[in-house]
């Protein structure tokens, strides 16, 4: 099996055009790409575009700073849900991580899984701004809330995904829930490496580059 079927082909530039997101919606369905990840205000436009397609569509809620009330996300996230969204990736209270409450960021997740049903959502944690301690704890009450992914970062943040950090989250959450790697893959071999630590769905805006340098990496002697 390939990487395609492990990509989530994501733009969530703020200034994509509905044609930029209809054209990477079916560069989606040619390359038999996992998913979509687009920003809510888009979601009409990729319903249309993959509405005869298996291409699932994820939704960014809370994105992609997480600083966002509870009510705020679980009501995106719903919304999204409705309107079509199959998968939900949201970021999770950074803030309140590093003061150490728990609770609030425990709380914060089991409200958007619970708002997000009969969706997935993927708990991003931006991890260039934790510890690893914070990473682990993260990890922790995502998998206790019911996510069904954690997710290394928004691609926002100043740092985006690393090896060192997918295995760590993979540790973490065992076989409980899945570890997506996004933010800095812009290569197969990028890619490749984070699916060697332990991820099993890659957030990237560069899937078609993969693809192609993946059949070229293949048609080698």
């Amino acid at each position: 099996m390939g990487i395609a079927s492990l990509i989530d082909h994501t733009n969530l530039r703020p200034d994509a055009t509905g044609q930029e997101i209809e054209r990477f919606c079916a560069e989606a369905v040619y390359h038999g790409f996992a998913a979509v990840c687009i920003n809510p205000s888009r979601l009409a436009v990729a319903r249309r575009a993959l509405a005869s397609s298996e291409v699932k569509i994820a939704v960014v809620v809370g994105f992609p700073l997480g600083a966002t009330t509870t009510d705020a996300k679980s009501h995106e996230a719903r919304q999204a849900v409705l309107g079509g969204a199959g998968e939900i990736d949201m970021v999770i209270n950074i803030g309140a991580l590093k003061d150490g409450d728990s609770q609030t960021v425990e709380e914060d997740i089991r409200a958007v899984v619970i708002a997000s049903r009969p969706a997935i959502v993927k708990v991003i944690l931006e991890t260039c701004f934790l510890t690893e301690i914070e990473v682990i704890q993260a990890c922790r009450m995502a998998l206790r809330a019911g996510a069904a992914f954690v997710k290394t970062s928004t691609g926002f943040g100043p740092a985006g995904a690393s090896p060192e950090l997918v295995r760590l989250m993979r540790r973490v959450v065992g076989n409980a829930a899945g570890v997506k790697a996004s933010g800095g893959i812009r290569t197969y071999r990028d890619a490749l490496t984070m699916i060697e630590a332990g991820a099993d769905r890659i957030g990237t805006s560069a899937g078609v580059r993969i693809i192609i340098e993946e059949s070229s990496a293949a048609a080698e002697p």
